[in-house]
Parts: structure tokens; C-alpha cells; sequence
């Protein structure tokens, strides 16, 4: 396969609100650019990028997909990322190995909120981008619409490159306002254009959008505006060079019109993504210690993981982008995330589902390398005498949890190794086993992002499971001092059993979990069984008393007893050390203690009010609020109880534009009819199980 100096290399992330049209414009592109030789459909299930069983059945993007095609001697990789936010992670891995972003906005319903959302990774990241308003054939389809909502959202920089010629089911064409030019296109989905006259409805605008672009262009380059201020005007070639320079400085936005199933207008896209985007040789990578990396091919290698794809023949498929020096098959290289070598495997570029072997991986470049035994994804790879490591990607907290069991005994080991497979896949995925209450835990983005984790232990690992509530891990404390006493006396004929303690307990502040204090005298216990005695109270605390939750925050002392020289042991001072604790805790007032989490909601100023009165509906405290652009975010505390499937219902009562992080924060005392309630469930559920 040809190789390609880092100028020669363009690398896109295709990012936006689902269903505006991200794949089937990744198709297009493809297709019109030779590199496929049909554009597949979504409902056929025989796209490029959907390509996983997954996808073709929900008939949505799931992962990131990788594929590359070459226009005008310029290789194109291109990013498909999922729209729904369940899988923002692979969006936001591809969001970190590319220069630029290629924004779809539906025609028919302008910029939504998963546009707004990809817009605010792009201005993080200082990626260049061009807008796409798709589907323009589509009924009700509105330009200009578009544009101004780009405009309103995204600010002024937001330039129309191209005009639409009729909309609709009449959409047949556009102006290309830089060459100032009109391009009609065939039926027959090939993208064929024949050059035609600017309609005359679209004379005057296209007239006046042309001279903006080159003025524009001007603005961008002093020796470009010297000769702009002579003349009024810039030749084609300086009019291009002058709006990349501005697109590269993120201070020109392209708005390009575009219908993919139709295939009107897909060359003209891959025009712009050649002549304006930048390549990696513009725009460097910034390591962990701010030292700039430039894509040089004959510097030491340095590349960053981004993705991981299990695949059936060659097993886990790592994509990586090389930032610098370049990447060969069976060299060696030094992983500096773990600090561990590795040998390189075969390297493939990859089109969708199909590789295509490579013997190396230039700098700008990306691709995929296989049989990597300790590199997993968001890790660096480099040169071992040339140490460097790329900030990971910033990837959110999981906001919903589920508990997971396996539905069939005996296939609790085949659960949990898929598990762990599949969180080495999507780090926004987590597993944890809580032995506190007993359960495995998983965690990821929302409710379809666990479904899709289900689907695929089915079908790749043969597991069936069931998911359920996860359990509150509540604890037991006391509000007093108490004393008790406890005796365990047993004779059975032979050596008898003997242990007699006094225990005093008083309450200690949160967090402070567990004090024993011997303050005995005279020996009325032996030294040698208040080890005893302490095990057995630290037994009875973990087991709990009135709801067997863990107590915590408790001092014990150990003050008196009494022993027999030949029935006492250790195992009867532990039993009267346990007897005394509880006896001790049932007159100490004991309470029920729960999680408090600290949470912060993202939401847009409209929904403030229901967002708020929703939050104290869920016994939550808010502690303030602070602005953030159009948005503002609500700090609160809520009990863990109440936040079961929380970021579902923000989603729903925000239209999808809430977010929200959660952190523990402490642990506070229920409130007496919910405790109560609590405490009759645990008994129910030890009655059950006896």
C-alpha cells in the first residue's frame, strides 16, 4: 500500500446528533471518492462503518469505525462515531487522534443537542471543522434554517461555502461560492456533475457570499490582503489558501449542503476536506509534559491507542495513532502507559470490516496492529530510548448502575471474563464485584449502553444474565453510650465453655470506623483472650445487628470479666464478646446510616425549575448553582436510594440535554419511617433465606 507523507494525510472524525446522517455521509464519501462500489443502506445492514451484529440489528452506530479512502493524492481517514450519548467514549477516543471534524446538521431539524454537545469536544480540542447540512432532499428540508441555528450556537465564524439549488425532493445541485460555480447532479446516485448557470433566484446572494469568502480569505494572510486591497479581488488559488489558513486557525467554519443517499454533492465535500482541513503535519500533539510532538516520520515513534476490537480471526485489533517517527511490524516497541515492552505484530490499514496488511505505519497516519500482550486501549506506545506519554483521553463517569448475575448456575466464570473483556474494550464501561453487599456491579452511560453489554455477553461469550437493582450499601451506628454484659457459659459433660466480658460503647464521629480499648485490671481477663474478645466484637460488627448492615463509627472498651482457669478459651471469650456488643448496641440507640452522594446536573436555564424540584423530591439537598454559558449546574446532595436510574429520567425531563457527574460523599442517618422500612426488608430477606 502506498505511503503518505504527513502533508498527504487528512484524518476526520464524522461527530454529531444521531441520526443526522454521520454513517451514510462516511458511505458517500467512500463511495465517491472509489474507495467502495455501492453506498450501503442502514436498514440493509451492509454499510462500511455498522458493520458489528449489534448495529445492524439496532440499526445505530455503537463504536467508532475506521475507514480510509485517497482524493487528489490525499488519504482520507475517516471516523464514524456513534450519536447517542450511551457511547460517547468512542467518540470522544476518535475526538483525540484527529485534526479536524466533519458536523452533520439534519435539514430538517437544525442543530440538536448532540451537535451542541460534539461542538463543545471540538472547541476543547481546537479541531478544525466543516458543517454538513444533510439530508437536504428530505421534506422540509431548511437551509438556511440550519445556518442560522449554526450561526446563533456556534458564533460568527460559521461561513456558507456552497448554496443549496432547490430543496426537497427538488434538491439537484449546489454554487460552490468559492470557485463561484453551479454543479447539477445526475439521478443515478453516482455523483456525476455537469457544470450549469448560477439559477438566477441565487445570482445575487451567491454574488454577495463570494466576495465575503474572498475578503474573508484576504483577512487571513497579509500578503494575501495587500494584493486584495489592490485588486478587490483573489485568484481561486489564493482565495483557497487563505480559507484553509482560517479553517486551520479554527476561525472559519465551512457550511457545505450535501444529500449522501442521493449522492449530490459528496465530491465537492471530499474537495473541502482536501483543500481546507489541515493535516497532520499543520497541527502537532501535546504530551503529558506540554512538549509538542510533531508528525515527522523520521523521528523517534511515538502513538497513542484509541481503540480495541475484538476480532474472530486475529483476535484483539488495537487502532493507533502515530504522532511521530513511525510504527513497523515485529520491531520492537516500549509502552510507556505500563511501562512494559512489546513486539509490534502485523499492521493493517482498515476499511470497516476489511484489513489490508501494511509494513508500516508513517507519522500522521492510523491503523491498527494486532498481538499486543499487555497494551490495552488509551496507553502510549514509543520509543524505548525516547520516553513519551500522551495525556488519556478524558472519558465521563458512569451515571447509571445495575447489579449482574448470571442466569445459569455455573457460568458465573464465563460472566466474569467477558466482563472484563469487554470493559478492555469500552473504558466507560465498569465492573466491580462489591462484596459489601454481595453483588457484581456494572456501570457505563445510560440504559441502552448496559443493554448493548448484555447483548454482546450473549452472543460473543454464551452467557444469559439478568440485571436487578443494585443494593444500598447501608451501616449501622449508635447515638449513645451503653454497657452490657456477655457470659457465655456451656457444659456438656467434660470441659465446659466459659467467657464473661463487660463492654462499654460509645459513638465516634463518621469515618472513623472501629476503636477497641483494653481497660481491664487485675486480670479478671486474662491477656491472652482479649484478642479474642476484640475478634468476636469485629465479627458481630461486620454481621450488624438490626438490619445486618456493617456497624461503624464505634468505640469499644473492654472494662471488666471474669474467667475459669479450665473452661475458659479463646473461642468462649470471642462468643462473650460478641453477646456483650450486640446487648450493647440494641441499648445505644442504634441507627441506620446511608450513602449521601455528592451530584453535580448540568441542565440548560429552562429546565432549572423541574430539574431542582425533582432533586428535592429525592430527599436532596442543593448547596448551589453556578453558571456555565447556556447552561448552569446544580450542586447537590441526594441519597444513593434515590438516584436508581437517574440519569434516564434527567434525560427525559431535559430532552436529552442534562448531564450529570456523581461522586460519595459521606454517609448521614436515615430518616426513621424510611429506616424503618429498610430495616423490615433485611429480616424478610434473612427469613427467606433460612
Amino acid at each position: 500500500m502506498k505511503e503518505y507523507a504527513p502533508d498527504k494525510i487528512r484524518n476526520v472524525a464524522v461527530v454529531g446528533h444521531q441520526e443526522c446522517g454521520k454513517t451514510i455521509i462516511s458511505e458517500a464519501l467512500l463511495f465517491s471518492a472509489g474507495a467502495i462500489s455501492r453506498i450501503g443502506k442502514i436498514e440493509d445492514g451492509n454499510t462500511t462503518m455498522d458493520n458489528a451484529p449489534e448495529e445492524i440489528e439496532r440499526q445505530i452506530s455503537i463504536q467508532s469505525a475506521v475507514a480510509f479512502c485517497e482524493h487528489n493524492d490525499v488519504k482520507i481517514n475517516l471516523l464514524d462515531t456513534p450519536g447517542y450519548e450511551d457511547f460517547v467514549g468512542e467518540v470522544l477516543c476518535a475526538m483525540d487522534v484527529v485534526e479536524s471534524a466533519i458536523v452533520p446538521i439534519r435539514s430538517d431539524a437544525g442543530v440538536e443537542v448532540g451537535t451542541e454537545k460534539v461542538w463543545g469536544f471540538i472547541q476543547d480540542r481546537g479541531l478544525s471543522a466543516i458543517l454538513v447540512v444533510s439530508k437536504l432532499d428530505k421534506e422540509h428540508a431548511d437551509f438556511d434554517h440550519c445556518v442560522d441555528q449554526a450561526r446563533e450556537s456556534f458564533g460568527g465564524n460559521v461561513r456558507i461555502f456552497q448554496l443549496p439549488i432547490g430543496q426537497g425532493d427538488s434538491f439537484r445541485g449546489v454554487v460552490d461560492l468559492v470557485s463561484h460555480k453551479a454543479f447539477e447532479f445526475s439521478k443515478d446516485g453516482k455523483g456525476t456533475a455537469k457544470e450549469i448557470e448560477i439559477p438566477d433566484d441565487l445570482k445575487d446572494r451567491a454574488e454577495t457570499l463570494h466576495k465575503e469568502l474572498v475578503e474573508t480569505a484576504a483577512e487571513a494572510d497579509e500578503a494575501h490582503m495587500e494584493k486584495y486591497l489592490e485588486t478587490e479581488t483573489l485568484d481561486e488559488e489564493d482565495t483557497l489558501s487563505g480559507l484553509a489558513s482560517g479553517v486551520a486557525a479554527g476561525d472559519v467554519y465551512p457550511v457545505y449542503c450535501l444529500s449522501s443517499l442521493n449522492n449530490v454533492a459528496s465530491k465537492q465535500l471530499l474537495d473541502g476536506i482536501v483543500n481546507y482541513l489541515p493535516s497532520p503535519a499543520q497541527k502537532g500533539k501535546r504530551a503529558q509534559d506540554e512538549a509538542e510532538i510533531k508528525a515527522d516520520s523520521s523521528g523517534p515513534a511515538a502513538a497513542y491507542v484509541f481503540k480495541n476490537s475484538s476480532d474472530s480471526h486475529v483476535g484483539d485489533m488495537l487502532f493507533v495513532r502515530v504522532f511521530s517517527g513511525s510504527l513497523s511490524g515485529g520491531k520492537d516497541i516500549y509502552n510507556s502507559s505500563r511501562e512494559t515492552g512489546e513486539r509490534l505484530g502485523q499492521l493493517y490499514a482498515v476499511r470497516g470490516k476489511q484489513r489490508e496488511e501494511i509494513d508500516k505505519l508513517p507519522a500522521g497516519d492510523l491503523g491498527a496492529v494486532v498481538k499486543l500482550k499487555s497494551t490495552k486501549i488509551l496507553d502510549t506506545l514509543c520509543d524505548k530510548g525516547n520516553v513519551v506519554e500522551f495525556t488519556e483521553t478524558d472519558l465521563p463517569k458512569p451515571s447509571i448502575f445495575a447489579a449482574i448475575s448470571s442466569a445459569t448456575k455455573g457460568d458465573e466464570d464465563k460472566m466474569g471474563t467477558g466482563l472484563n473483556r469487554l470493559h478492555d474494550e469500552d473504558p466507560t464501561f465498569e465492573v466491580k464485584v462489591d462484596r459489601e453487599v454481595k453483588q457484581t456491579l456494572i456501570s457505563g452511560q445510560g440504559e441502552l449502553h448496559l443493554e448493548v453489554v448484555v447483548g454482546r455477553l450473549k452472543t460473543r461469550f454464551g452467557v444469559e444474565v439478568n440485571l436487578n437493582k443494585p443494593r444500598i450499601p447501608y451501616k449501622e451506628t449508635i447515638k449513645k453510650v451503653s454497657e452490657a454484659q456477655g457470659k457465655y457459659k456451656k457444659q456438656t459433660g467434660g470441659r465446659g465453655q466459659y467467657g464473661d466480658v463487660h463492654v462499654k460503647l460509645e459513638p465516634l464521629p463518621r469515618g472513623s470506623d472501629f476503636e477497641f480499648v483494653d481497660a481491664i485490671v487485675g486480670g479478671v481477663v486474662p491477656n491472652k483472650f482479649i484478642p479474642a474478645v476484640q475478634k468476636g466484637i469485629a465479627g458481630s460488627m461486620k454481621e450488624g445487628v438490626i438490619a445486618g448492615y456493617p456497624v461503624v463509627d464505634v468505640k469499644a472498651t473492654l472494662f471488666d470479666g471474669s474467667y475459669h482457669t479450665v473452661d475458659s478459651s479463646e473461642q468462649a471469650f470471642k462468643m462473650a464478646g460478641s453477646m456483650a456488643f450486640k446487648k450493647a448496641v440494641e441499648g445505644a440507640a442504634p441507627i441506620l446510616l446511608e450513602p449521601i452522594i455528592y451530584l453535580q446536573v448540568k441542565v440548560p436555564e429552562e429546565y432549572m425549575g423541574d430539574v431542582m424540584g425533582d432533586l428535592s423530591s429525592r430527599r436532596g439537598k442543593i448547596q448551589g448553582m453556578e453558571p456555565q454559558g447556556k447552561f448552569n449546574e446544580i450542586n447537590a446532595q441526594v441519597p444513593l436510594a434515590e438516584l436508581y436510574r437517574y440519569s434516564t429520567h434527567l434525560r427525559s425531563m431535559t430532552q436529552g440535554r442534562g448531564t450529570h457527574k456523581r461522586e460519595f460523599s459521606h454517609y448521614e442517618e436515615v430518616p426513621r419511617d424510611i429506616a424503618q422500612k429498610v430495616i423490615e426488608e433485611a429480616k424478610k430477606a434473612k427469613e427467606a433465606d433460612k
